[in-house]
This record gives C-alpha cells, structure tokens and sequence, in this order.
C-alpha cells in the first residue's frame, strides 16, 4: 500500500509526468540536488540544531553561525546544481548566514514551548486506513495552559499570500495528525516562517474545513490511482526539474521556458491533447 506525502501529491498536481518518472518508473534523476534544496536543508538542519539545545544553553548567534557554516562545508560538493548561471554557491552560501541572522535577531532566545523538531507523523484520512500519509513537521510548540499547538514550517523561497495559506493543504493536513494523536486539543495554529522576506504568517482551519480536506485529498489520492495517461504540464519549474532528460517537452524544445509566451501556449496545447506516457 502506497504511502502519500505532500511532496508526492504536489508533484502530480505540478506535472504528472514528472510524478510517473519518479515514483512510479523510478527514473534516475539528472542529479540528485538543486542549490536551492541544498540551502533549505542546511537552513533547516540549523533552525532544528537551534530549538534542540535552546533549553540547555543559551544561543548566540556565533554559536548558529558557526553551525552552520561546519556543516555547510561538510556535506556541499560540485555535484550539487546551480540552475541560475549567474549565481555561484558563495553566493547561496552567504544568502544563509542572512537568513540565519535575520532569524535570530526575530526570534532569539528561542524558549517558546517547543516539544519537537523535524516530527515524522503517520496518520489515515478514512476510517478504514485505506489512504494513509506521512509527513515531517518542522516544529511543533504546544501551549499546555491552553493545550493549543503551533506548527511552524520554514520556507527559503517565494512567500505566499494570505489567500494562498488559507488554502494550504500540507500544515493543515497535519494538523489532522496532531489532533489525532493528542487528547482535548483547543486548536491548532499554523506558522509558516518566509525566511527570505523575514516575515512570519499564520493560519488555521475549521474541523469542518479539516473533513473537506480529507475528502479532497482522497479524491485527489483516487484520481492518481486511476490515471492511465501522465501528461506534461510545461512551467517556469522546467528550469528546476530534475528528470528534464526524459521529459518529451524539453527533447523538442530545450530552451522551455525561456521561449515567448505563445510559443509555450502551443506547448501547453500540445500536452494537453498527447498522450506522451505511451512513450516511456
């Protein structure tokens, strides 16, 4: 039995056929990590070294600077891909450390009820445990006086507008985790920290908003199933796609998406009408 993700659903809703080349043909990719993936983990693995040992000790910022930097340089190779040609990975490099600063400045000394980092969830949408997900939550706060918990999620790209995060599927689906695996919850509250921007939104649902979605996402789950055809949906994210070797799109036209807007109409035409899966 498949186990979905919000990656996983996100990919097919982005571009089907890239969802039939990584999880169903389980094609090699054209390289394993963009720069951008690569400063989002070491972003990550930082802001989670930082709430582990706030309680111990007190953070300064050369104690995360430091951190970051060590294991920056540990685990960065020239293997790892740099799609923006004008850019270099000094420059992703020092991008990080302004994050990180930016953060601390916000948010330091870090105390605020924080129970868990990088929580791997596993929960079921239907009763019958027929459609099951499993997610990492990157920090999650409880509030025991008013038993109110906070998920906070840190994104290093583009920000979303507050529209955009009402509509959110990935906080909200778990927050049906956590209300699930912890007793006479209030509320549960959703954080989303735009590093970038140093902006901080939030957001919640409605248990019936919560029920909507479960039937959403099984839809969506079904849909996935039951798709015979995987089509191509060309977009500005061809540039960041790591199976753009395979791709029928980006065989004919290699310079996708840099072409006119209604030369990429045409494409979008084109996938629309192909069945192109039948040649894979």
């Amino acid at each position: 039995m498949v186990i979905y993700s919000h990656s996983r659903l996100s990919t097919f809703d982005k571009c089907p056929i890239k969802y039939k080349f990584k999880y169903i043909d389980e094609l090699i990719p054209d390289y394993e990590q963009s720069i951008e993936g690569f400063l989002g983990k070491k972003i990550h693995e930082t802001l989670e070294w930082i709430y582990n040992n706030a309680n111990n000790k007190q953070i300064e910022l050369d104690d995360i600077i430091k951190y970051y930097i060590e294991f920056w340089n540990k685990d960065f190779n020239r293997e790892i891909k740099i799609i923006k040609k004008d850019l270099n990975d000094e420059y992703y490099f020092n991008k990080g450390i302004k994050l990180l600063i930016n953060y601390f400045l916000k948010h330091s000394p870090f105390i605020d009820n924080t129970i868990a980092t990088e929580k791997k969830i596993y929960f079921s949408l239907d009763e019958n445990k027929e459609h099951n997900f499993v997610g990492f939550i990157d920090r999650l706060v409880h509030h025991k006086d008013t038993n109110i918990f906070e998920i906070h999620d840190y994104k290093t790209g583009f920000i979303k507008s507050q529209g955009e995060l009402d509509k959110d599927k990935q906080l909200a689906l778990y927050s049906i985790a956590i209300r699930d695996n912890f007793e006479n919850i209030r509320d549960v509250h959703l954080f989303w920290h735009f590093l970038e921007f140093n902006e901080q939104k939030t957001s919640k649902r409605t248990l019936e908003e919560l029920e909507q979605l479960k039937k959403d996402i099984i839809h969506l789950i079904n849909k996935i199933e039951s798709t015979k055809i995987f089509n191509p949906n060309p977009s500005n994210l061809c540039k960041w796609c790591e199976y753009r070797s395979y791709c029928p799109i980006i065989k004919e036209n290699p310079n996708f998406p840099d072409l006119p807007l209604n030369k990429k109409e045409i494409l979008f035409e084109k996938a629309n009408k192909s069945d192109f899966s039948k040649k894979f």
